[in-house]
């Protein structure tokens, strides 16, 4: 790899999906995946139970987490949650959960994660969408959230100038369990071609390793029949 080992590497949504395929490929490269989620990861990495959509909750277990592995060198942001359907047809909890899990959760996380982000001149990794560069209809919850992530993440790159390590990761459809809740007219089609999550989690290793000094701001990895990209 070109750059120095990973670290400590704080990872949301780390139990399942694209968050777990990113906690494994940072142990692969020698790094230590610690995970914030809901459930227990089950690879047995270090973990911390906590609800997203409560930031204040969210930003305590960050600090426990710095506390006890003396330090921090990067956070993935990868939790996410959906709920899909106009606007009228979902029920207001679901829609301001999904703000509450996707936008304020990532904010909270990286905001109490940068002070030891800046001791260490580490890295933040948040995880957008293509649905935060491009509107679908029957998406405007997931689409809100995902556009703040993107408006969230390259300002923090500027703010954070070259104290601390800023990308922006722009995914499109990966074979997770993301889909398996949803109304059968929300789910890929059986022919959809989808990415494979390590594929993916590889980008985010990539961008943890550069050398000091040298960031990759944006990276869209997406399978090459996305419909929701360009």
């Amino acid at each position: 790899m070109p750059g120095e080992a990973l670290g400590t590497v704080l990872v949301t949504g780390g139990s399942s999906g694209l968050g777990a395929a990113i906690a494994a490929a940072v142990e692969a490269e020698g790094g230590t995946p610690v995970v914030l989620d809901l459930k227990a990861p089950a690879n047995g990495f270090a973990f911390h139970p906590v609800d997203l959509a409560r930031p204040r909750e969210a930003e305590d277990a960050v600090r426990a987490v710095v506390a006890e592995h003396d330090g921090l060198d990067a956070v993935v942001t990868a939790a996410g949650i959906d709920a899909c359907g106009d606007i009228l047809d979902v029920g207001p909890e679901a829609w301001d959960r999904v703000i509450a899990v996707n936008l304020i959760g990532t904010a909270a996380v990286v905001r109490a994660a940068l002070p030891a982000l800046q001791r260490s001149r580490g890295r933040v990794v948040t995880v957008a969408s293509t649905l935060g560069l491009r509107a679908l209809p029957a998406a405007t919850a997931y689409c809100a959230s995902k556009f703040g992530v993107v408006g969230f993440t390259r300002a923090l790159a500027v703010e954070m100038g070259d104290r601390v390590g800023v990308t922006l990761l722009v995914p499109g459809g990966m074979r997770t369990h993301f889909f398996d809740d949803r109304p059968e007219n929300f789910k890929p089609a059986p022919e959809q071609h989808l990415n494979d999550p390590a594929d993916v989690a590889r980008t985010v290793v990539f961008a943890l390793s550069q050398p000091a000094g040298c960031e990759l701001r944006e990276l869209v990895v997406a399978p090459a029949s996305e419909p929701s990209w360009p």
